[in-house]
């Protein structure tokens, strides 16, 4: 049963059944076990100061306690210790693990999933991801075979309180020469803890809060990329008129922004943003910057313009934060609202995100609507899904029927034709192909839909 949670990337499913305490411990113990293993006959040089220590935070879910509690049980007992910190953001575990030195990290969370749901999103040393590829299977097979008792070794625990440290980290990003604005929807998830222990008495900095109480439930599902999540931020805009509106999901690791006209902002075009300004010092000259392939080609323009190295990943973040620290790029962003800073240890925060973004918008007197127009200047089809059951023969399909074009198999299929372009992927866990399509026009946009729609069919229920 336990197999069936593990993900790409972490480990997910609904409490009490199947995710539960006695699985937790299960996947606490594996994952000390794991690391001590993997970590045996690595050189000296490679090590951390605390080979021995894991940081274990969690969200606000009402099961995350007693998950997180039966986790480090878990932990300790391969003798390993722990250092719990408490009630977190995600993107505070991955600076908790490089602040303390630890040989790693888990944060008990579900990210944006509905409240029934959690998981664990595990790190090892310097915060890397741990995912199927990189360790995630072994902590799988090893957790699968345990039974839970005692082992007679039982690893030290301890509390501690890093917020301030937190809080003096993300604040390096921030500058407010002017007063600004800013509508925040916490989606009554971790943002409204993060939020005001960090952003609040911060001068020239106004908050208008909304679902800020933590209540161990969700008014609307903590998912910003759902459009119809936003609706109440966009009515509190409408009435407070602010220069910013953001919605972070339930483990307030990736956001969402809105224009002061209430528009969302796609997140690839607050990419070319935020590389811009990342470019724009002079440290950063001729740096990397790393985007996911389904962004636009506008990053690609932008970062050229700048100076900087446009360097296209795979969707995930084990692949952007690989290719950010391979490459030392100062700044990474995906569709999904995941952004990755070099001064970060190449980790995503929506906390540095949300202070960027806010430092751009106050460094000059325009508001957000004008600065993203320009960034406007090709039509975007979005993620449009295909129920088809053989993805591979699909694909096989496509790459012959634009055999004349550039073609690459980065991340599924992208075919570039010139004043267009297409990517599709296969998902991970269901029969479905994910389009996603460029053109220089929207004439042009609606012309390849159609064009395409011959070899995918028509699309999936929403679309």
């Amino acid at each position: 049963m336990i197999d069936k949670m593990f993900k790409a990337y972490d480990v997910r499913s609904t409490y009490p059944n199947p995710l539960n305490e006695e699985v937790a411990w299960k996947i606490g113990h594996a994952t000390g076990q794991f690391l001590k293993r993997s970590r045996q006959s690595i050189p000296d040089s490679q090590r951390v100061k605390n080979e021995n220590t894991m940081v274990v935070g969690r969200d606000m879910r009402p099961s995350s306690p007693d998950l997180a509690r039966a986790l480090t049980d878990g932990l300790r007992s391969t003798a390993m210790n722990v250092i719990d910190i408490g009630m977190i953001d995600s993107s505070f575990i991955y600076f908790a693990v490089n602040h303390e030195e630890t040989v790693g990290g888990i944060q008990v969370t579900a990210s944006h999933n509905p409240i029934q749901y959690n998981g664990f999103k595990i790190s090892g040393p310097k915060a890397k991801p741990i995912g199927a590829s990189t360790g995630l299977e072994d902590i799988k097979r090893i957790a699968t075979s345990l039974r839970v008792g005692t082992t007679g070794v039982s690893g030290k625990l301890e509390s501690k309180d890093l917020w301030p440290q937190y809080k003096q980290h993300v604040l390096q990003f921030l500058n407010l020469p002017r007063k600004i604005r800013v509508a925040i929807d916490a989606s009554n998830g971790m943002a409204g803890k993060m939020i005001p222990a960090i952003f609040y008495g911060i001068p020239n900095l106004e908050i208008i809060p909304i679902l800020f109480d933590i209540t161990g439930s969700f008014t609307h599902d903590p998912n910003p990329l759902v459009e119809s999540n936003l609706d109440m931020l966009k009515a509190n805009m409408a009435q407070t008129k602010p220069d910013l509106g953001v919605c972070f999901d339930g483990d307030a690791d990736r956001c969402i922004f809105l224009a002061e006209t209430g528009n969302t902002v796609g997140c690839d075009l607050v990419t070319a943003l935020l590389a811009r300004d990342f470019l724009a010092k002079p440290e950063n000259k001729g740096s990397a910057i790393v985007y996911d392939l389904r962004s636009s080609h506008v990053i690609a323009d932008e970062v050229k313009a700048a100076g900087g190295v446009p360097r296209r990943e795979r969707v995930g973040h084990a692949f952007m934060k690989k290719t950010l620290a391979d490459t030392n790029a100062v700044f990474g962003g995906e569709l999904s609202g995941h952004f990755y800073f070099r001064d970060n240890f190449f980790a995503d925060s929506g906390a540095i995100a949300f202070a960027r973004l806010l430092s751009i918008l106050a460094a000059q007197d325009k508001p957000l609507s004008y600065l993203i127009g320009p960034l406007r200047r090709y039509a975007q089809s979005g993620e449009i899904n295909f129920q088809i059951e053989d993805k591979d023969g699909k694909i096989r399909e496509l790459a012959e029927a634009y055999r004349k074009s550039q073609v690459d198999y980065l991340d599924g299929i992208t075919v570039d034709c010139g004043d267009w372009w297409f990517n599709v992927r296969k998902s991970n866990t269901e029969p479905m192909l994910r389009l996603n399509l460029e053109a220089a026009s929207p004439r042009l946009l609606d012309e390849k839909i159609k064009e395409l729609k011959k070899i995918l069919g028509e699309p999936a229920h929403g679309h």
